[in-house]
């Protein structure tokens, strides 16, 4: 099929924000560490990384990628921008292993494979969007009944998650926190490329600033965001990031273009093959995105896993001190350790 131009900016900016997204993750982990050096590291609440230009560049970098895929929403639908964030993961994965000297697994590789197999896949197939020339049109879609019914499941499953599920277990069920944050995110990214396309509009000379609009999807943004981050922290601070990050990503991502199908008609007027293909191209990114998560760890040290079933609390305790003094001479891989033994010594 043709790729338009449109498509292909929004390709290239998703491409864009994928690379600086992956490489602030390494920029701002080496400047976390030299802060480390000469003061109290972040994990221990320390905040020494404040003064760490290395960090802000890392900072800076990655608020440079996020801007790009917010334009890129602007000119590509959804089912085309959201599954190129797994690249990032691919972008940082590589650069770990040259400058953080963090080796790349041999089925890490095969995920990054995996990943931009079906990214590939889904760039081929990736529908045509129709042109859209004001605010008004996209709000006419947000309003269809189809759009309206998916707005309100989301609102009342996002209530029931809140209020019945949280309190009985919300920090026992990983569903419950990244749920809340995969639903209310779906509605963000509408938001977003509704709000970005006005942008778009508005420096091509059209003004959407003067419609009422406008300014509701971006309020309809801050206040999914806010959400969003609201719950991934909760998410993060209570499970462990290797099994919130993949969980996360295909709820947020399979929900996202199931919104996008529903609001924009992406797959209108396009044949069953296409469809199929951007399905399965979606499923290959998926399934590598979940490899190189599961598989982040499979390097660590033998002799740091084996602290982790200690024979007594005072074997446990004298565990934990050894590796928070590893910590304090900048010993990376004994973080998971050190978490184990705090929750370890809770128990007793």
């Amino acid at each position: 099929m043709d790729f338009s131009s449109d498509n292909l900016k929004g390709f290239v900016l998703a491409l864009l924000s994928s690379g600086f997204i992956g490489t602030s993750f390494i920029i701002k982990k080496k400047g976390l560490r030299r802060a480390a050096a000469s003061g109290v590291r972040a994990g221990f609440g320390g905040y020494s990384y404040l003064w760490e230009p290395l960090w802000w560049i890392g900072m800076i970098t990655m608020i440079v990628g996020e801007v790009a895929n917010f334009v890129a929403y602007a000119f590509a639908p959804a089912v085309l921008v959201t599954p190129l964030g797994a690249l990032s993961i691919i972008v940082s994965a590589v650069l770990a292993h040259f400058i953080l000297k963090e080796r790349l697994h041999e089925l890490r590789v095969l995920g990054c494979v995996m990943c931009i197999t079906g990214s590939v896949i889904i760039v081929i197939h990736a529908p045509q969007e129709l042109p859209i020339t004001s605010v008004q049109e996209i709000w006419s879609m947000a309003t269809q009944t189809d759009f309206l019914l998916y707005v309100v499941s989301v609102i009342v499953l996002v209530f029931i998650l809140v209020f019945h599920f949280v309190p009985q277990c919300g920090h026992t069920n990983v569903l419950v926190f990244t749920g809340i944050c995969s639903l209310m995110g779906s509605l963000s990214v509408m938001s977003v490329k509704a709000l970005g396309t006005s942008l778009k509009l508005t420096f091509e000379g059209t003004n959407q600033l003067i419609y009422p609009e406008t300014w509701f999807f971006m309020l309809v943004v801050v206040t999914c965001v806010i959400t969003q981050m609201n719950y991934l922290n909760k998410a993060l601070h209570t499970f462990n990031t290797a099994i919130v990050s993949p969980i996360y990503y295909v709820m947020f991502t399979t929900l996202t273009i199931l919104a996008s199908v529903i609001m924009f008609k992406d797959w209108d007027g396009q044949s069953g093959g296409s469809i199929v293909s951007e399905i399965c191209g979606f499923i290959v990114v998926l399934s590598g995105t979940i490899l190189l998560h599961v598989t982040k760890d499979f390097d660590k040290s033998p002799s740091i896993r084996s602290s982790y079933v200690p024979s007594s609390p005072s074997l446990s305790t004298r565990l934990c001190s050894e590796d928070e003094e590893l910590l304090k001479h900048g010993e990376e891989d004994v973080t998971s350790s050190v978490d184990f033994c705090l929750r370890r010594q809770e128990l007793y």
